[in-house]
């Protein structure tokens, strides 16, 4: 059965740029036509310009009665960010930081205490009707992913040398968390950013999902369903299948997407998408409205991070990612 709470809209929210629409418009499109609650979204865009392409962009997608919509610029989230984090200076620092970690402060600045978010990157497609999980009152929900999308490995070292936990197999597609009523994280998270470096952060997209690792051990909670929300992982067997001339449309189709709710389409799988649905090699089912099994978070320790980038070193010395690279077709 769906969540008592399924016929009130959820709160979802993705940080948007107007350069991600050609894959976007996919994502945005199955997710106001599949989904099976009403949703309240809001996207979060840089300057006043973007904003008015993105409005135009979800304007012609007719999300219908059934949901609201609004598209907010940086610059309009100035006086809330003033309020909330203005004496958190690590943590504001990071919200000007890359793009991608306004996904974790802007929708605090538009949400209160208590308050669902559901956050959503502008990669992932809903082959099928589906449901939101409910979200819990405390500890967050992520996406796993085989193995981890934590990068760069220097500062996954200053986490765990600070005694910082991190969750392995952490994909952040899609994330679900509310703040407690106190916002006793922002401090915490305010500790966080100035133990992973602070102003010398690199501004790389994926420190986003290092801070994710890190709230989920802090936190609790567990990882959404990996059967029914899944991650694209570039396989051995897929490298060797672009490099035999294996078209990506045709490489999606071996999705099992009749049971899926939502694939987070990372990489070079999120250009091909658009490909395999109008070939139609992408394969809906019925609806998949009934609510996974959610999985426990596992620390990622040191000994084990460090021989994952063992491996990754060597494969990189003898040659193995030049030759199964892999393009956007």
């Amino acid at each position: 059965m769906l969540d008592s709470r399924a016929h009130s809209a959820r709160r979802t929210f993705m940080v948007l740029s107007p350069h991600a629409l050609p894959y976007a418009r996919l994502a945005l499109r199955t997710l106001l036509s599949q989904s099976a609650q009403p949703l309240d979204l809001h996207l979060i865009t840089d300057s006043s310009d973007d904003k008015r392409i993105i409005e135009d962009a979800v304007e012609d997608l007719h999300a219908g009665a059934r949901h609201t919509w609004s598209v907010t610029a940086e610059e309009e989230l100035a006086d809330a960010e003033a309020t909330l984090l203005g004496r958190l200076p690590h943590l504001r620092l990071f919200r000007h930081g890359h793009p991608c970690w306004r996904k974790i402060t802007d929708p605090l600045l538009m949400s209160r205490g208590g308050d669902e978010m559901i956050l959503l990157d502008p990669d992932l497609y809903f082959p099928n009707r589906f449901a939101f999980e409910t979200t819990p009152e405390s500890g967050i929900l992520l996406m796993w992913q085989r193995p981890n999308c934590l990068l760069p490995s220097s500062v996954v070292r200053e986490a765990m040398g600070a005694g910082v936990a991190l969750a392995r197999h952490v994909d952040i597609g899609v994330a679900h968390w509310r703040l407690s009523e106190g916002l006793d994280e922002l401090e915490w998270l305010d500790w966080l950013i100035a133990r992973l470096g602070g102003a010398a952060l690199p501004r790389m997209m994926h420190v986003e999902a290092i801070v994710w690792s890190a709230l989920a051990m802090r936190v609790g909670g567990g990882h959404l369903d990996p059967k029914l929300w899944v991650c694209w992982r570039r396989s051995q067997m897929k490298r060797l299948a672009r490099k035999m001339g294996v078209s990506g449309r045709r490489i999606l189709a071996s999705e099992p997407w009749r049971k899926l709710k939502c694939f987070h389409a990372g990489g070079e799988a999120k250009w091909w998408l658009t490909d395999a649905e109008g070939s139609g090699r992408i394969e809906r089912g019925a609806s998949v409205l009934e609510p996974g099994n959610i999985v426990p978070f596992v620390e990622l320790t040191a000994r084990r991070f460090e021989r994952e980038q063992a491996a990754k070193t060597m494969l990189a010395d003898l040659g193995y990612y030049r030759v199964f690279d892999a393009g956007r077709s």
